[in-house]
């Protein structure tokens, strides 16, 4: 089994030296064939420089540069598409994460499962600023997309290859690769790993990242329930607006031709003139998402489903 140790840098100089050293003692204790790929996510300080240091003194070292900031997403995926490993480890650059939970993770891939996500069950930061926002961000995503887990915000987390083979990431996505991959139908366990308090260095994280999160959960939510039957959702929604407004409508009618009640200067009439409309685009939306969905697995060739192993 081949190891492949994932790490996304940015402005991390400080931190380097000592995390790879970590890491490298690890894997060598192990006994493994591993690498370990390092992409600097466009780092303004010395990282790029540290970091061709350490790939120079070990060949099992890979170096990706990027040539301004895309964020971490972008540096899983690039790590993702150069990894050759059996088994894909993934975790922070900031020592906050402990390279000695990877062997305990490897373990549990070795039991059978696709997919072992950290839980920092002793996490070693701010509680109002970072605990509190994580906890209530863990228990949303949970309940929404239906795979619970504690911690979706922890970067330790080991993939069987095949798993990785079939995401696609953007945006702030990395969080929700359980999610993602829970549509293939991979075993997914948790584990308690250590955490350890930064000692260098500063956060690159902020409360702000949190109203981005949400947003990507609801596109998250859609991938995973409608985005091969777009008209499920859209049409949902265009037929209870139309029916709404078609039933106000009704009941004016009614009123007046048995009550006298006029109709042309009430509110009501626009209302339902209004629904009615909005229900037919919400219908239209939804067959052109359908046309969309067809033509892009249709040019893609992208599967409907995913294949663990064929006996034959």
């Amino acid at each position: 089994m081949k190891i492949s140790v994932i790490l996304p840098v940015f402005n991390e100089e400080e931190n380097l030296v000592e995390m790879n050293a970590e890491i490298t003692g690890v894997l060598e204790n192990m006994d493994a064939d591993y690498e370990i790929i390092y992409v600097d996510d466009g780092s303004t300080d010395r990282s790029f420089e540290i970091l061709n240091s350490l790939r120079e003194e070990n060949q099992r070292i890979k170096l990706i540069q990027f040539r301004r900031n895309f964020g971490q997403t972008a540096g899983l995926a690039a790590g993702f598409d150069y990894a050759s490993g059996d088994v894909i480890v993934t975790m922070d650059s900031d020592r906050q994460n402990d390279p000695n939970d990877i062997p305990m993770m490897l373990d549990k891939i070795n039991e059978g499962y696709d997919l072992i996500s950290g839980w920092r069950f002793d996490r070693q930061d701010a509680w109002l600023s970072r605990k509190l926002p994580s906890k209530m961000a863990n228990s949303l995503i949970s309940k929404i997309t239906g795979v619970k887990l504690h911690d979706y915000g922890c970067s330790l987390k080991a993939f069987r290859k095949d798993v990785i083979e079939n995401l696609r990431l953007y945006g702030e996505m990395h969080r929700f690769i359980p999610a993602i991959a829970s549509w293939m139908g991979v075993r997914i366990a948790e584990v308690k790993v250590n955490h350890r308090a930064r000692v260098a260095g500063t956060s690159k994280y902020g409360i702000s990242r949190t109203f981005r999160v949400i947003l990507d959960l609801i596109t998250v939510k859609f991938l995973l329930q409608y985005s091969a039957r777009p008209i499920h959702f859209f049409g949902g929604i265009g037929l209870a607006s139309g029916v709404m407004g078609f039933l106000i409508a009704l009941v004016m009618t009614f009123q007046r031709f048995f009550f006298g009640i006029p109709m042309g200067d009430r509110p009501l009439l626009m209302l339902a003139i209004l629904l009615m409309f909005i229900g037919l685009q919400f219908i239209t939306f939804g067959l052109l998402g359908e046309l969309m969905t067809r033509t892009y697995h249709e040019a893609t060739n992208k599967p409907v489903y995913v294949v663990r192993q064929v006996l034959l």
